[in-house]
């Protein structure tokens, strides 16, 4: 069994991997950059390694500095949260190398589904319906020529990475021609890779995916599906379970797709699929990510599983806790991010010290955060300083606590998105279950 975890990672999820390896009796070893001397995520860990200055290249995103400490602390295994290394094959491979176990699936595995032109070829080979793509474009002539053959409208796709970078919808030739230099340089900097592809553009669709989990003896699950169709620049702000929006029928077909496309690959620990469903309720896989999700939340306060938990016991070799027929999902629940954004200007970022804080609490209520009073938020990383997740025995029930929740939800010194959340929940198209993908484009605070 795994003794001592080293958190490639800060924030909440750093907080959260903390908090169930000290259920679970593993030491823990935190990182920080200079400007995160105060997280803290520092003081919850048994042990914490400055690793570099406040830029991620310097610090977070550093594999020499962060496979370099865990062998000084003598850590054993690593878990990289979501984003900054977590789908880095190469990562997942040093860690490998240097006798450390990554948590998370094989660096070959992160390899193919990790880079979202191979996993849809996985999917396809898998019979598991995708999108209409390309494959990685070399030059604008073969974009062009893709676009034309695929239809407008197309959206330009980062291969690699995530948290919608690299995407960029075009509507014709002209738009596709001034996009296409400029996604290459965006994801050139964002993930060292100039990688792009085409896929088909649905004008009206919904954002669906199922939360997986696997072990090293060839078991695969599902713990349901999750509706994340309310986002802004490709990020998303509010999620769901399970989603209102598609038939019990589809509901079926898209979870036993996501086993389908996953069983007999040697997956192991938590990862989710993503398909995009259009207005006939056809689905159809778009990418896959091979790490834990922001909006895990919800799926636990479902199920009542620990997907942490489960993803350290798949990465020490065990077989998963749960068959299929043990999974049992309950009621309703939603998670509302919390941004430190001005959402009446734009969204504009809104980094600064936090001079008052009061979190909501009560029956169904979870708040996942790593601020407190007197904290200063950087500018360095990711906005989101809270998430605030409520379950009720239906999704009536689940919006009732959100309300009440978020209208008590105090967080003074920084604008918020706060407010754009309790606007949102009144929407009556939101109380229909009925935003899709593009729902935001037309929705004014």
């Amino acid at each position: 069994m795994i003794s001592k975890i080293l958190i490639a990672n800060r924030g909440e999820i750093a907080v959260r991997i903390i908090r169930t390896c000290r259920e679970m009796g593993i030491k823990t070893v935190a990182v920080y950059s200079t400007s995160d001397e105060t997280s803290i995520h520092r003081k919850l860990a048994d042990e914490d390694v400055c690793i570099g200055a406040a830029p991620s290249a310097y610090s977070y995103l550093s594999i020499a500095k962060i496979i370099m400490t865990a062998k000084m602390v003598g850590a054993d295994a690593i878990h990289p949260g979501y984003g900054f290394l977590s789908e880095s094959s190469i990562f997942a491979q040093s860690c490998k190398e240097n006798g450390i176990v990554f948590i998370g699936p094989s660096p070959e595995l992160i390899e193919i589904m990790g880079d979202k032109a191979n996993g849809r070829k996985a999917m396809d080979e898998a019979g598991v319906p995708i999108m209409r793509g390309s494959k990685i474009l070399k030059t604008e002539k073969d974009a062009i020529s893709a676009a034309e053959e695929i239809g407008y409208p197309v959206i330009l796709k980062a291969s690699a990475g995530g948290g919608g970078r690299g995407m960029r919808i075009c509507h014709n030739e002209t738009e596709l021609k001034r996009n296409y230099p400029i996604t290459k340089t965006e994801i050139k900097a964002a993930f060292n890779s100039e990688d792009v592809y085409i896929e088909k553009y649905l004008t009206s669709a919904h954002h669906i995916e199922v939360q997986i989990l696997g072990d090293m003896h060839g078991n695969v699950i599902h713990i349901g599906e999750r509706e994340c169709s309310i986002q802004r620049n490709h990020q998303k702000l509010i999620e769901e379970t399970p989603s209102p929006f598609i038939t019990n029928k589809v509901r079926q077909e898209i979870r036993h797709a996501a086993i389908k496309g996953l069983t007999g690959k040697g997956y192991v620990g938590a990862g989710t699929l993503e398909f995009l469903v259009d207005s006939e309720m056809n689905y159809y896989f778009i990418e896959m990510n091979t790490r834990i999700q922001v909006e895990h939340t919800i799926s636990e306060m479902l199920s009542s599983i620990d997907l942490i938990k489960q993803q350290i016991l798949a990465a020490s070799g065990k077989k998963l806790s749960y068959r299929q027929e043990d999974i049992s999902l309950k009621g309703h629940a939603i998670e509302c991010r919390i941004n430190a954004e001005d959402c009446y200007n734009d969204f504009r970022p809104s980094p600064g010290k936090i001079t008052a804080v009061y979190i909501p609490q009560g029956l169904g209520v979870r708040v996942d955060t790593h601020i407190y009073h007197g904290y200063e938020i950087p500018p360095h990383y990711d906005s989101m300083v809270a998430k605030l997740v409520t379950w009720g025995e239906d999704r009536s029930d689940a919006i009732k606590k959100m309300k009440r929740s978020l209208s008590e939800f105090v967080i003074d010194g920084i604008e918020t998105t706060i407010p754009f959340h309790l606007k949102m929940l009144d929407d009556p198209n939101f109380a229909k279950g009925q935003c899709d993908t593009k729902y935001l484009n037309q929705f004014k605070m």
